[in-house]
């Protein structure tokens, strides 16, 4: 079954209370634009729903996907606790000049996250450790490395890269900037999602200038839970009463939130995971997530890759460059208006508004070619 229903549920939360703190900091970097709020009428009519509203993540601050949200506010917050500073406004020069060069950046990654958390790096004069579970594409490990960043693949899952990075960052006394969470690293997780919330109030400004807030559901990439953390504290909140379903997406060989949703705890899938949609290829939930994934999450829907497939065409027939994981919203919207039970379920109809998140671009260029059968129409950040 591809929908997981989730029984604790709670239409609203009480204690969902979403900073906006990060907004003005992203709003004060270099090179900050809100990303656009596209409307798919084609996809609309096809999934038989009212409207198709998708935030298009790959250009987000000189990078192809959004992690640089969740990586810049939780570094820059970071390093300057580690100086002494209760609070720290976009200077990057200089917080990079108080730094003088130390310490360096750790983290593990699919892709994104590290080539985000490198770029951090090299704006602030920091030297980089990435780690990848084997088997990463060769252009996401080139985009990561042409960052300047020290990579290094790790022979096992993500996890192991996780596990890996944290003992990189305590012998070399770095700093370990992880979107999953790990004992002794929770403030981090947490200030990632923080971060990531920027694009959650962009989307609210969007809508709301449309005539379209709040929208009946959004569709939401898992992995390890942080970004669909940050969108259960942003489209939950008491004062939204209920109104928007936060649905999760998961890969079928990769649904560690489905997993623990029907468990009730967190657990860790066995074996590797090997979707497309290499930024979800997560064998365990965060700890710091679960607990509003486990109250905010109302269903996850897994998606097979074919279906990834599918939704990358169907979204660059509408001029959407989206790649593998990017693609995993519409494949979930896809799989859920063919089938009239899992409509039902849901209560996807033809007055429902849907938001979907495109959270990278092309970011393996040419697999994206491969599978849309045409040439990229711009180069790839």
């Amino acid at each position: 079954m591809p929908l997981l229903i989730n029984p604790r549920v709670q239409a609203s939360l009480r204690d969902a209370m979403p900073s906006r703190a990060s907004l003005p900091f992203h709003r004060e970097l270099p090179g900050y634009a809100p990303t656009p709020l596209r409307e798919l009428p084609g996809l609309a009519a096809r999934c038989g729903v009212s409207r198709v509203w998708l935030k298009d993540e790959g250009a987000r601050l000189g990078l192809p996907a959004f992690k640089i949200l969740g990586a810049s506010w939780a570094a820059s917050r970071m390093l300057a606790a580690r100086l002494g500073e209760p609070a720290l406004a976009a200077d990057l020069d200089a917080l990079r000049a108080r730094l003088g060069g130390a310490p360096a950046l750790v983290t593990a990654t699919d892709g994104n996250h590290g080539r985000a958390v490198a770029r951090m790096a090299a704006l602030l004069g920091l030297p980089a450790r990435v780690f990848l579970p084997a088997g990463a594409a060769p252009a996401r490990i080139a985009a990561i490395a042409g960052e300047g960043a020290l990579v290094e693949e790790v022979d096992g899952t993500y996890d192991d890269a996780v596990t890996r990075a944290a003992a990189v960052a305590t012998e070399v006394g770095g700093l370990l900037l992880q979107d999953t969470s790990l004992p002794g690293h929770e403030r981090v997780s947490e200030l990632v999602v923080e971060g990531y919330a920027t694009l959650f109030w962009e989307i609210e400004e969007q809508l709301r200038a449309a005539g379209e807030w709040p929208p009946d559901v959004l569709l939401v990439q898992v992995g390890v839970g942080a970004l669909a953390h940050a969108a259960i504290v942003a489209m939950k909140r008491h004062e939204l009463h209920g109104a928007v379903r936060v649905v999760g997406v998961e890969p079928v060989e990769a649904a560690c939130v489905a997993a623990a949703l029907a468990a009730g705890e967190v657990v860790t899938l066995p074996g590797r995971q090997h979707s497309l949609m290499a930024g979800l290829n997560c064998g365990t939930a965060s700890a710091v997530a679960w607990p509003w994934l486990r109250r905010g999450l109302d269903a996850v829907v897994t998606v097979a890759d074919e279906r990834a497939v599918e939704a990358m065409r169907a979204l660059a027939a509408e001029g959407v460059v989206a790649g593998e994981t990017g693609a995993a919203g519409a494949a979930a919207l896809l799989e859920l208006a063919g089938d009239d039970a899992l409509r039902r379920e849901l209560r996807l109809d033809p007055t429902t508004c849907v938001v979907l998140l495109s959270t990278e671009s092309a970011t393996d260029p040419g697999s994206w070619e491969r599978i849309v059968s045409r040439p990229l129409p711009h180069e790839v950040v």
